[in-house]
């Protein structure tokens, strides 16, 4: 498609937007707020988003996505507890980048992760993009395991896979969850320049 034609498919989609997807936009969108400013709530609100979008994703036959917003879910419950219960340890951990290891390893979840995803989407399910979700999951996948070890490079495979879902999820119907990805997108663009600052002025 053109990105003519993807405009003219947005704007359309953009006036037959379900209000269960409305609400789970704003619910994302606050929950990204909250997480730029520590905030508690910004598990309850990103439960309430990240259950909603399991059920739109599999309504639209976006089944990896579907499966991450599960994990995203299974977190958020997790991080929740985990804060409320004051076991969550606040401080900073050091940033740091990825050496060769790291690169095989997330090179491994990327690939691993895309060609385990295609075959189940392709073999045993009704997906129409099993191409397209498995990327968009596999790199987030890569993305979170490295956001997980305070790598900077997590910011850039988490936008390969919102840059690649956005597209997707106007094709797919759900035109507002594109806007909630290219909010996602622009912040990881600021989180990537924020974590290289932090990065250099810990090893001036």
């Amino acid at each position: 498609m053109t990105i003519q034609e993807y405009t003219e498919l947005f704007l359309g989609q953009m006036q037959e937007t379900t209000f269960l997807e409305a609400v789970a936009v704003v619910f994302g969108v606050v929950s990204v707020v909250l997480a730029n400013r520590n905030n508690m709530l910004l598990y309850p609100t990103g439960i309430i988003s990240t259950a909603l979008y399991v059920y739109i994703m599999m309504s639209v036959g976006l089944y990896a996505e579907t499966l991450l917003n599960g994990y995203y879910l299974i977190m958020s419950v997790y991080g929740w507890l985990r804060w409320s219960n004051n076991k969550e340890n606040m401080n900073a951990t050091a940033i740091t980048q990825n050496n060769a290891k790291d690169w095989m390893v997330t090179a491994g979840i990327v690939v691993g992760g895309y060609v385990l995803l295609y075959m189940v989407l392709r073999y045993y399910t009704d997906s129409t993009v099993p191409v397209l979700d498995a990327i968009v999951t596999s790199f987030a996948w890569a993305g979170m395991w490295l956001l997980a070890k305070h790598k900077i490079e997590n910011w850039i495979l988490l936008n390969i896979s919102n840059a690649i879902a956005i597209p997707l999820l106007i094709y797919k119907g759900i035109p507002l969850t594109a806007v909630l990805t290219l909010i996602l997108f622009v912040v990881a663009v600021f989180g990537y320049f924020r974590w290289r600052k932090l990065y250099c002025l810990q090893h001036e």
